[in-house]
């Protein structure tokens, strides 16, 4: 039996926009926040806050907390790259690197998202990758959903727990 690959988490989305305006749903702390994060603050490197709409660079450290978490549910991490056009890479939770590569495919615009668990405890690969796996699937569901229609399906009430899209 082939042993399964817990490394890499592997998510793709069409999405009915042009591939820019895709890349550049990732790129600002406004951008983030129409269909992602509830707050998304970005320094940069020499530990200047980036303005709201101001597009992040590689090496700017940022925080991010989520809509239907307290202030203590939190990622601290730093944007790796970002070519502003069609790919960026940032480091995410405990030990994991994330690539959201967007390109035309058939006709059609692709947001693929791929996260490496870089931990060698497998028992921390397969949390991740399930645990994240849940996440962005909901996160790219909404951006699709957020891009194509305006309707954004998080959920925004903090006594609300255990639900999809928080």
């Amino acid at each position: 039996m082939k042993k399964f690959n817990w490394k890499e988490l592997v998510l793709r989305v069409p999405i009915k926009v042009p591939a820019l305006r895709v890349h550049t749903a990732w790129t600002s702390q406004e951008a983030l926040e129409s269909w992602f994060l509830r707050s998304a603050v970005f320094t940069t490197p020499d530990g200047k806050k980036r303005a709201r709409g101001e597009t992040v660079g590689a090496g700017d450290k940022f925080t991010w907390h989520w809509h239907g978490h307290g202030d203590e549910i939190a990622d601290h991490n730093e944007m790796l790259h970002n070519n502003g056009k069609d790919h960026l890479q940032f480091s995410f939770a405990d030990r994991c690197t994330v690539n959201v590569t967007v390109r035309e495919e058939n006709g059609e615009t692709i947001c693929e998202l791929k996260q490496k668990m870089t931990m060698d405890e497998e028992d921390l690969q397969q949390y991740f990758y399930i645990d994240c796996g849940k996440g962005w699937t909901f996160y790219l569901a909404n951006l699709k959903s957020v891009l194509e229609g305006g309707h954004d399906l998080r959920n925004k009430n903090i006594a609300i727990k255990q639900v999809v899209n928080a």
